[in-house]
């Protein structure tokens, strides 16, 4: 029986058949881009094709910093990589290290290089950008003198106005000295005066339409005074000279219709714009009749006599309302100092009451504060008493001491100032006792009994 393989194995076994290929380690494709997408991550993911048929292909963000254009659909490019398996889809791809341009791929690198330049110049600002005028007489066009282009410009624009002058000047838009003749009919025509200038033409390929990515063609439209719209190919076609231009058409049919104004339309406006002054100025005209009718009015009542005569009135009232002001004035006045009178009679019956309860208060506060005083003093005397009996020498005695002397009547206080044999005199609670010291016993020294006694 055949050996059973997974998956996993026979996709691993066939990248390292991929792997020792020398020729897929490093191989140079060339295709055209298609699916192409730029991962969050930088990684970008394309497909290159050609008739019948495609690779996909991968360039990890690493090498995409390499890369001097963006990759987009339909452009070709040469690829520089190795071909392997991803062995979790089983599927081979181009791992992509490099890339450049091939064929019109080099015209878009070419455009991008430009477009970086004139942008970082700053021809391309808007602060630079000149406003398309109104109502226009004379147009410029630079275009070739043949062609659906120049046709739809003149029908375009005689339709909206008629009496447009149209300045034609016969330029190469394509081949050899294109770009010389764009630039040098822009400048032509600026030189001559027209109010605006359009310069476009057809659609066609990249190639066909390269001449207005030319440099000089750019320049002559920024250094031009007279407001000019570009007008070149279709709508999906972007150029330099849209860029540097003030403002970009889609077609030279639109360019037309920005340029010239409708004539039915400007006719149609003024008109409308004749009858709304007429029913302005009639209402302004009904407004300025109002206001001197109110003038009339306003003098006549307030001629001399009409103006003494309120005046007369506005006096009497004023004395009127004068009297009122003082009557009611000394009454408030009057009332005001009974409510003061009455408020400090209250505020002194107030004050004596609040002064004689404070003084009965602190009486009674005087007679309880001298009352603790005494028991407190008392008390106190009591404790001295009760010390100065517990200290005297009859409490001492009546304790059970006694208070020795000698024979000349000197204290003793200790057993060494007495000797054996030596009369002392010993004072009792009821009397006293004179006696012999037989024996002199130190405190250290037991208690043998002995001590003094009467002989």
């Amino acid at each position: 029986m055949s050996s059973v393989y997974t998956v996993s194995q026979v996709n691993s076994y066939i990248k390292q058949l991929f792997s020792t290929d020398l020729l897929l380690r490093k191989v140079y494709i060339r295709g055209e881009i298609s699916n192409c997408k730029y991962h969050a991550s930088g990684h970008i993911y394309f497909s290159l094709k050609e008739e019948g048929s495609q690779i996909r292909c991968v360039m990890f963000a690493s090498y995409r910093r390499n890369l001097s254009f963006r990759m987009e659909d339909g452009m070709r490019i040469i690829a520089c990589g190795s071909v392997s398996v991803y062995e979790r889809d089983g599927s081979y791809q181009l791992y992509c290290t490099a890339a450049r341009p091939d064929g019109i791929g080099a015209l878009y690198e070419r455009y991008e290089a430009l477009k970086r330049k004139l942008s970082e110049m700053g021809m391309f600002a808007e602060e630079y950008k000149q406003p398309i005028p109104r109502y226009i007489t004379r147009l410029g066009v630079v275009t070739a003198p043949t062609g659906a282009a120049v046709r739809d410009i003149i029908t375009v624009s005689k339709r909206r106005n008629p009496g447009i002058q149209i300045i034609l000047y016969p330029a190469l838009v394509q081949g050899d000295g294109a770009a010389e003749s764009i630039a040098l009919g822009i400048r032509t025509l600026d030189r001559i005066g027209v109010d605006t200038i359009i310069a476009g033409r057809g659609g066609g390929s990249i190639e066909d339409l390269w001449a207005f990515n030319e440099e000089i063609v750019a320049r002559a439209i920024f250094n031009c005074r007279t407001p000019l719209i570009s007008a070149v190919g279709h709508e999906t076609d972007t150029t330099i000279a849209d860029f540097a231009a003030d403002l970009r058409a889609p077609t030279p049919s639109a360019a037309a219709e920005l340029a010239v104004d409708d004539m039915v339309q400007v006719q149609m406006s003024l008109r409308q714009s004749r009858i709304r002054l007429a029913m302005l100025m009639k209402q302004r005209a009904d407004y300025e009749r109002q206001k001197a009718d109110q003038f009339r009015l306003k003098l006549r009542l307030n001629g001399p006599e009409g103006r003494l005569r309120d005046a007369r009135q506005r006096l009497a009232h004023l004395q009127e309302r004068i009297a009122m002001l003082v009557s009611s004035r000394v009454k408030e006045e009057r009332h005001r100092a009974d409510g003061l009178r009455q408020q400090l009679e209250r505020l002194v019956t107030d004050k004596r009451k609040e002064n004689r309860t404070r003084t009965e208060q602190l009486k009674e506060r005087l007679s309880r504060d001298m009352a603790q005083r005494i028991r407190t003093e008392k008390h106190r005397l009591e404790l001295a008493e009760s010390r100065l009996a517990a200290l005297s020498p009859e409490a001492m005695l009546d304790r059970g001491y006694v208070y020795a002397q000698d024979q000349q009547g000197k204290a003793l206080r200790s057993a060494a100032q007495i000797a054996e044999g030596e009369r002392i005199l010993l004072f009792m609670k009821d009397g006293s006792v004179r006696t012999v010291a037989e024996e002199i016993c130190p405190k250290s020294a037991p208690d043998a009994g002995g001590g003094g006694r009467d002989v």
